[in-house]
């Protein structure tokens, strides 16, 4: 997978900008607050629809513009692609791939992926259970188009069931209508836990590799799935989930009416971290954390590589300035293979060790 150009229009800070990519490594220089990450992020929102920044399409759209537009020309699956997106502060966007209307974020997905790694994500082992949830949420968006068309009806109808519960003191007819969303969230659920669990099962395979090299051999790290507690093995069958999800929101309705607050589901699912069977989230070192945190990462590439047969296009923002040289290298040493974009603060050797351009942001302008 390659994007060989973008094209953006009132996207961020950015005017009417087109630039032309190297299928290797991409360097891209300058200031802080010119536009480095504004130029990742529309590489991500094409490929998934998403942000990882914004809440809504209309913080992407440049102060003084009704609309904005991104548009790239990407080869994969041996194949070109035209993938374009429209925003509106008006309307609903509107996506296309080769001139065609997208239905949903699935069908960008179904071009190219990309993974991001930015400094937050260096913390992603020490945040709470929510960073890591959205890092697994993230990566199957793109990955399984079946995932996000669920987790998107599960997050609406938790929304939905949360605003019965936190009304039905001042509204209590309302709780009749909580069996019906009772069971969508259990049978959206079913599905989120079914590929978490695959997801998870490769994550631990591929990360343990990575942190054993980075570590010289001196650390194991694992990696184990955790949801609810009635699921005694989330890789069982979709229809076995379901009624082992069923049972556990049944026996919590009294505690949920009493609480007014949604307790049963895996909207608190988590990656419970170990080092040497030690949880790095309590014990580990910020060196631990911060080699983690990149076994995480560099396994989350080989997870689309595998699935894909291609590898991902990989978005390093300003992450290598963060590293020590032992890691900076280590992660020079494992992105060969696929098209890379690194941001950073100055010009640097980058490009004449993985051979590749340089792209200098200023001011919202890329020459």
């Amino acid at each position: 997978m390659r994007i060989d150009r973008l094209e953006l229009d009132a996207f961020r800070n950015y005017g009417r900008q087109a630039v032309e990519f190297d299928a290797r490594c991409n360097v891209i220089f300058g200031e802080n607050a010119q536009g480095k990450t504004n130029l990742l992020e529309a590489l991500i929102y094409l490929s998934c629809g998403r942000s990882p920044r914004a809440r809504t399409d209309r913080e992407m759209i440049r102060f003084d513009a009704p609309a904005a537009s991104l548009c790239a020309q990407v080869f994969a699956r041996e194949r070109d692609f035209r993938v374009r997106a429209e925003l509106f502060r008006d309307r609903r966007r509107k996506m296309s791939v080769n001139q065609v209307p997208a239905k949903n974020s699935a069908a960008l997905s179904e071009v190219y992926n990309t993974v991001f790694f930015c400094p937050d994500d260096l913390f992603l082992i020490r945040e709470g259970a929510a960073a890591r949830r959205k890092f697994m949420d993230n990566a199957l968006c793109q990955l399984r188009p079946r995932y996000a068309a669920a987790l998107t009806e599960y997050n609406r109808t938790y929304e939905h069931k949360t605003r019965i519960l936190r009304d039905s003191e001042e509204r209590p007819d309302l709780l009749a209508t909580l069996p019906d969303f009772n069971e969508r969230l259990v049978r959206f659920g079913a599905v989120l836990i079914h590929y978490r669990q695959q997801f998870a099962a490769r994550l631990n395979e591929y990360a343990a590799i990575h942190h054993l090299e980075c570590s010289g051999g001196k650390e194991k790290l694992e990696i184990q799935y955790q949801t609810v507690s009635s699921v005694t093995d989330p890789a069982v069958d979709v229809a076995v989930l379901t009624e082992q999800l069923r049972a556990h929101m049944e026996s919590h309705q009294t505690a949920e009416r009493a609480s007014r607050l949604c307790l049963s589901g895996p909207h608190k699912d988590d990656l419970l971290v170990t080092i040497d069977g030690r949880e790095a989230k309590q014990y580990a070192s910020q060196g631990q954390t911060r080699t983690a945190a990149l076994a995480l990462k560099l396994a989350e590439r080989e997870i689309y590589k595998n699935a894909t047969g291609e590898y991902p296009v990989l978005l390093l923002d300003d992450v290598l300035s963060e590293l020590d040289p032992k890691r900076q290298e280590f992660v020079l040493n494992r992105i060969a293979g696929g098209q890379v974009f690194i941001t950073c603060c100055e010009d640097d050797r980058l490009p004449q060790m993985l051979g590749g351009r340089v792209f200098h942001v200023e001011h919202g302008a890329i020459r």
